[in-house]
């Protein structure tokens, strides 16, 4: 049932269906980016650049390549922190448009199922800042543990599988249910949704195709509640 679910969400990412909401998402984190560089360049070297200089007010005339210098590792730095915001700016950017992967998927692989209900902008954005809390959350508790030897690497995929696999499992499930029903109904399957959520945190793994995480989890997580529902219908 996972190895079906992670399948049908790879072979949605590269549906023609859903290549305008990939374009929309990949476009719209380059332009967060790339406004938070020159934010994040501009604040630097009005404020911390004059202040850590003023330290020393009368340097000698070769100073100015030690100042050159400064400047290009400060810009190496901000751009190391820039990588590290990449996976929370597409967390929240895609969580905009996890709706319409769903539509999708539902209408395209189960056209005989009634479809499900959007989240009204308000919630939808709501959901978006909490995708990205959990993003957020999760990689500062893996990246703490990191410095424990023979815990991290399993740290990052237990952290990240549990949380991404709850959050986008509830997101599918919240489409046809009730907020509390989905919560119960993702409780009821925890072994199987936090199993689905490793997959999503090997994806999570992959360079630049990270990018697509949300988009894959989003998926992959629609695919698995229509296959747990259905296998509880005909048990019933």
């Amino acid at each position: 049932m996972i190895l079906d679910a992670a399948r049908l969400s790879l072979v949605n990412l590269l549906a023609a269906e859903t290549r305008s909401v990939f374009w929309k998402v990949l476009g719209l984190t380059i332009l967060v980016l790339v406004g938070l560089w020159f934010a994040l360049r501009g604040a630097f070297m009005a404020f911390v650049f004059p202040w850590m200089t003023s330290f020393f007010p009368d340097l000698p005339e070769w100073a100015g390549w030690f100042t050159l210098v400064f400047a290009i590792l400060a810009g190496i730095g901000l751009a190391l922190l820039l990588a590290l915001l990449l996976s929370p700016v597409t967390a929240l950017i895609a969580g905009l448009f996890l709706d319409d992967v769903a539509d999708v998927i539902e209408k395209r692989d189960y056209p005989a199922d009634a479809p499900g209900t959007a989240m009204p902008i308000g919630p939808a954005m709501a959901s978006s800042v909490k995708f990205l809390g959990v993003v957020i959350a999760g990689n500062i508790v893996a990246l703490l543990l990191l410095f424990i030897p023979g815990v991290n690497l399993i740290a990052f995929f237990l952290v990240n599988g549990y949380l991404l696999g709850r959050e986008f499992f509830e997101f599918a499930a919240m489409r046809f249910r009730p907020p509390q029903e989905a919560r119960l109904f993702r409780a009821k399957h925890a072994p199987t949704v936090f199993l689905g959520g490793l997959a999503i945190a090997l994806f999570l793994m992959i360079p630049f195709v990270n990018l697509l995480t949300p988009l894959f989890a989003a998926g992959m997580m629609v695919h698995l509640h229509k296959l747990i529902s259905a296998r509880e219908g005909s048990r019933a």
